[in-house]
């Protein structure tokens, strides 16, 4: 009887089921998390970039969290880079790099990063990354007398490079320079004939006395001796002729541990047969800007089929956003008056200009 009773008292027991814990909020674009995984996103693109200059954070577009258990998660960003005026092989920190202003022909970069974060630590597993000058329709509209970013392979363009860099050698009592690449180049035509170029240099086991008796010898210092520079140089060709020249060495430096001697950044070793068309890598000539293009893997971070889940992201995201389109059209809700509808959470603030 006892145990009926007690049976009974059981069955009438209130029955609870556990409540499985709610989604974490997603991340805005402009949340702390949102811009410490994109700082980390883009010092990891600047340091593995061969070419060019450094690139600061614009804008974030886009980010995704997939949580993966306990302490960790995966997180795609889609970013707005746009160029500084330091090169590449240039020590200063990015945080002190200018960014490149609207009438000096900005370019900007487009990211898709893919990162981790274990136990608090963000690195990153795979981007992806092209770039474009701004067009020149843009540029004219808002300083028509601006000059426009030029092709580096164009004959003035090199004649100036050529002539600055024999200038500046002819001069100095340090080591001789060789041209790694040209960074930038523009031409004016109004109302003098101007050519203004930035370019990369190296120095080598020569003098600039030694090169006067077989330049042909003067190579570059061995990669754990390096010393890499960048120059300017403009050249009035009219009214008058005048030819100004700059550069700056920077002193050997010794690359992060994950990117080998032979990869740092701004730096190809040319290897026999190999095209250097005057100084430049192949695929550095002909163009008016150096595209960021980088899809790189991340061998210490990176996990199996990475790269499919960057792509498989990456396809998605443009149905996504027709989606929240859509959603915002269609949100006839009435609203008090003086409602202030908050900020939807992607994309991010412009921290610079748009193009």
């Amino acid at each position: 009887m006892k145990a009926l009773v007690a049976l009974i008292l059981l069955v009438q027991l209130p029955i609870h089921k556990a409540v499985p814990a709610a989604p974490p909020a997603p991340l805005g674009c402009d949340d702390p998390e949102s811009e410490a995984a994109a700082e980390v996103a883009v010092n990891y693109i600047n340091g593995h970039s061969h070419h060019g200059y450094k690139f600061a954070l614009n804008r974030i577009e886009d980010i995704h969290v997939v949580p993966q258990g306990p302490n960790k998660d995966i997180i795609f960003l889609e970013l707005d880079l746009l160029e500084t005026k330091c090169p590449i092989l240039s020590p200063t920190p990015l945080a002190n790099c200018t960014v490149r202003s609207f009438a000096e022909h900005a370019v900007e970069g487009d990211c898709d990063v893919k990162l981790q974060k274990v136990d608090g630590t963000l690195s990153v597993i795979a981007s992806k990354c092209h770039s474009h000058a701004d067009s020149s329709e843009d540029i004219l509209k808002v300083c028509p007398d601006c000059p426009l970013l030029a092709r580096m392979n164009d004959t003035e363009v090199l004649e100036t490079v050529s002539a600055a860099l024999n200038d500046y050698n002819s001069k100095t009592t340090d080591s001789y320079l060789r041209l790694l690449e040209i960074g930038r180049a523009k031409i004016q035509y109004h109302p003098g004939h101007v050519v203004v170029t930035e370019f990369a240099v190296g120095a080598t086991n020569c003098s600039a006395e030694e090169a006067k008796a077989n330049v042909g010898a003067c190579q570059l210092l061995p990669e754990d001796q390096s010393n890499f520079g960048f120059c300017t140089a403009v050249m009035v060709k009219a009214p008058s002729q005048d030819l100004q020249v700059n550069c700056q060495l920077y002193g050997h430096q010794v690359p992060a541990p994950d990117i080998p001697l032979l990869s740092w950044p701004g730096v190809t070793y040319t290897h026999p047969g190999q095209d250097t068309s005057a100084g430049l890598a192949p695929s550095a000539v002909g163009v008016t800007n150096h595209n960021l293009g980088i899809f790189h893997n991340n061998p210490v971070a990176s996990e199996s089929s990475s790269s499919e889940i960057l792509r498989s992201m990456l396809s998605a995201k443009p149905v996504a956003k027709r989606a929240v389109a859509e959603a915002a059209q269609h949100d006839k809700v009435p609203r008090p008056v003086g409602f202030v509808p908050p900020p939807p959470p992607c994309p991010g603030r412009i921290r610079h200009f748009d193009i």
